[in-house]
């Protein structure tokens, strides 16, 4: 991906006390893609970059929970996530 063209971003949430996995909470193209990713480093939310894995994800309707035959690939971008955090808090 070329620097600053972000063509499509996923956003996806965890709720462990309300949901059994994570969720889409946004997608979008061009612009909205953009501000996707704007947004979650405003919050300090690490973005985890997988053009395969935003092209499937993208697919899915906002608020629906990640199908259990992506479970192992959302584990590795959480485990990334988690391991950017404590790199973070240190």
């Amino acid at each position: 991906m070329e620097k600053g063209k972000i063509k499509k971003a996923v956003a996806l949430g965890f709720e462990a006390e309300k949901r059994a996995a994570p969720h889409v909470v946004a997608t979008g193209k061009g612009d909205v893609a953009s501000r996707i990713v704007a947004v979650a480093k405003e919050h300090g939310i690490p973005v985890q970059e997988d053009a395969d894995m935003v092209e499937v994800l993208s697919k899915l309707d906002i608020n629906r929970e990640i199908p259990v035959e992506l479970y192992k690939a959302i584990a590795e971008i959480l485990a990334y996530i988690y391991r950017a955090n404590g790199a973070v808090k240190t």
